[in-house]
């Protein structure tokens, strides 16, 4: 199995030696038991137009000169507006049947970074991390003091059954019943995963990464994972690399997944692909799953994942836009 993984691994070095362009923002939607099988013709179309209709959102903020973390703001907000993805209106259900949402972005330039979690009421989770790195003087805002800044700061807030979605509700008592009955609900595809992410370069040679998710599903006593947590689901340095992570959030904070991703190129000269493919070997070899995406200031990407797949796109200066699902394509 292993040997398996560590070929799939492989693959996104091949299909990237043929971009000629340099790519200016990569995103992705969530790593998991993403297989042709899952979809129907409709859906996969469907999916699909949201992760460009993102590329193309972020693209032309960085097209009309504006900054990378704007870039990711925008690309990420559509998708949080889509309920196939487990982040903004998609977010999944907790074990007390709310919804508890989380996010977080940082600038390559000079490390500033903002984050929300456990908010139930903020339209726009990664607009509010924006709002705490750009405005508050703190990193991370959690709950009702999250949810008080964004309000004071201007933002769209929402009833909390804003993100109530039947399949996404339906899904939690699934596994509440499996629970009860004493079943193994970490053996069921993807109630782990679903997160959304970028990553982006301005005309000014400047990084930022943003990742935004509902969390985990049936998760308890205000459990919070990697995505809100700079180091562990998002990371940007200029002189490294900016990461954005998905996958199961206990152990990418473990293992500080995004801040190794730049450690491996700052500090083992490793390039941007062959840093990406060891922290998820690593992580792989702990138990969990998941993927990453990253980009450095040369607009090389790469994106590596231990799943059968992982929804992810990238864009290129020319405007050249690549969209993948599955493992082979």
């Amino acid at each position: 199995m292993r040997l398996n993984i560590l070929f799939l691994l492989l693959i996104p070095s091949l299909l990237f030696a043929q971009i000629e362009d340099k790519v200016i923002l990569v995103i992705h939607g969530g790593a998991g038991s993403i297989s042709a099988d899952r979809f129907s013709d409709e859906k996969e179309l469907e999916i699909r137009k949201t992760m460009e209709a993102a590329l193309l959102a972020g693209f032309d903020v960085i097209k009309s000169n504006g900054s990378s973390q704007d870039a990711v703001v925008a690309a990420i907000q559509v998708m949080e507006e889509d309920t196939n993805f487990n982040s903004g209106r998609g977010a999944v259900f907790t074990h007390e049947e709310t919804n508890e949402l989380d996010a977080s972005i940082m600038e390559g330039k000079n490390l500033n970074a903002g984050g929300v979690a456990g908010v139930q009421r903020i339209k726009s989770p990664i607009q509010a991390a924006q709002m705490v790195m750009n405005e508050s003087g703190h990193v991370l805002l959690s709950g009702d003091g999250a949810e008080l800044f964004a309000k004071e700061h201007g933002l769209d807030m929402v009833d909390p059954d804003y993100f109530f979605t039947t399949a996404n509700y339906e899904y939690l008592l699934r596994l509440k019943s499996i629970e009860k009955n004493g079943g193994q609900i970490d053996l069921l595809p993807d109630y782990k995963f679903g997160t959304v992410g970028a990553v982006a370069l301005d005309l000014e040679g400047n990084l930022a990464a943003g990742t935004s998710t509902g969390g985990m599903t049936n998760k308890r006593w205000g459990r919070i994972g990697d995505s809100p947590i700079i180091g562990a689901g998002t990371y940007a340095n200029n002189n490294t690399c900016a990461v954005s992570c998905t996958g199961w959030g206990e152990y990418f904070i473990k293992k500080a997944a995004a801040f190794h991703v730049s450690a491996l190129i700052e500090y083992a000269g490793l390039d941007v692909q062959s840093s990406t493919d060891q922290v998820i070997k690593d992580i792989y070899e702990m138990g969990a799953s998941g993927g990453i995406i990253a980009l450095n200031t040369d607009g090389q990407m790469a994106w590596s994942f231990s799943t059968k797949g992982m929804f992810r796109a990238f864009i290129t200066e020319n405007g050249h836009v690549q969209i993948e699902f599955y493992s082979i394509q």
